[in-house]
């Protein structure tokens, strides 16, 4: 005889189980672990996480080369973006400047030496922004666009004409050293050329070139390293300058001889003699020519003074109070190209962008 079917319990008429049976189902199925069991305990742990544990240096691997390919994706795409900035649309932005003076990329080569393109965009940004800031010319309007190439053209050829300096430089161990370069931007403070003070030679420099007192100074470098090369290998002008004080200090007339030996032709005319008082601020006249003027006393002479553009000697006729007369006779220095040249067309440079 079959037993009668028990009917079920709906869910939710069913008793709820009390606090203590919860918790004793969920311990219900924990092993018991005793001291003799504990090291098997400890193996099962161990054994079901080492799964894990051998994953781990393939996940790093994995997250190592996803890195680094975005990574060099990215570094590849940035000097992409870059060089069609530089090559091709010829940018002079801040930004791609800043780039060059990190990234070398190059400009040209001349011989064997490479032009930074970092050093085309120093020369190319002062002028542009000197005209721009005080000229009020802008670079957009198509009709300036010949005298952007111009700039373009003249900036490239400065920068390689500094390579081939350097190289000059080196080859006849010419070097200007930091207190050189101090000195005579404290000969221009000094007599009030670029500022008095060291407020206003900054604004200058940033008004009228966007530069600050290094770009100046690494200006003044280039310009003065050339010049020594210049009075280093021009011997003929060196020679002719100290004939002409040995001749002075043998009672040779310092006008007669003016008028024979000066390069000077506007002042050989008439003894050599500046047409207008000299004073201190006087920036018709060579700063070095005028610091040596003010330490002479009248009918004095000086020895050879390198103004950087010639070798001169100069005589004290009188003082006016701050304002004195005076007369000098001047030895040009050949050009600095009188020696590039034969550089340049054995080595000729070789252009990586077009202007």
């Amino acid at each position: 005889m079959k037993k009668p079917k028990i009917p079920k319990v709906p869910q939710r008429l069913r008793r709820a189980p009390k606090t203590e049976e919860r918790i004793t189902e969920a311990f219900a199925d924990v092993p018991r672990i005793t001291n003799e069991t504990v090291a098997e305990h400890r193996e099962e742990v161990l054994s079901s996480a080492r799964k894990y544990i051998y994953r781990l240096p393939h996940s790093e691997r994995k997250v190592v080369a996803i890195s680094s390919s975005l990574l060099i994706a990215a570094v590849v795409l940035f000097l992409l973006y870059c060089g069609l900035a530089l090559y091709k649309f010829q940018s002079t932005s801040g930004f791609i400047y800043d780039v060059s003076r990190v990234v070398p990329f190059p400009a040209a080569k001349a011989g064997p030496a490479w032009v930074s393109y970092e050093s085309y965009l120093f020369e190319l940004r002062r002028n542009l922004h000197y005209y721009e800031v005080q000229q009020k010319i802008n670079f957009g309007d198509p009709k300036n666009k010949p005298a952007l190439v111009r700039y373009k053209q003249q900036a490239m050829q400065r920068v390689i004409d500094d390579a081939y300096i350097k190289r000059l430089a080196a080859q006849n161990h010419v070097t200007v050293s930091d207190p050189e370069v101090n000195n005579e931007i404290a000969l221009l403070k000094q007599q009030n050329r670029l500022g008095s003070n060291n407020k206003v030679f900054d604004t200058v420099l940033s008004e009228f070139w966007g530069w600050n007192e290094d770009d100046f100074k690494r200006e003044l470098r280039g310009q003065m390293l050339a010049q020594k090369v210049v009075a280093r290998l021009d011997a003929n002008t060196n020679t002719r300058a100290q004939s002409a004080l040995v001749a002075l200090k043998n009672g040779k007339d310092f006008g007669q001889l003016a008028g024979e030996v000066s390069d000077d032709l506007s002042t050989k005319g008439s003894g050599g003699q500046y047409p207008v008082p000299i004073d201190v601020s006087n920036k018709d006249v060579a700063p070095q020519i005028i610091n040596e003027l003010f330490k002479l006393q009248p009918g004095q002479v000086s020895g050879v003074i390198n103004t950087g553009y010639s070798l001169e000697v100069v005589k004290l006729l009188d003082k006016q109070g701050n304002k004195l007369h005076a007369a000098h006779i001047q030895f040009n220095f050949q050009d600095i190209h009188t020696y590039i040249n034969p550089l340049e067309q054995k080595q000729p440079p070789h252009h990586f962008i077009k202007v």
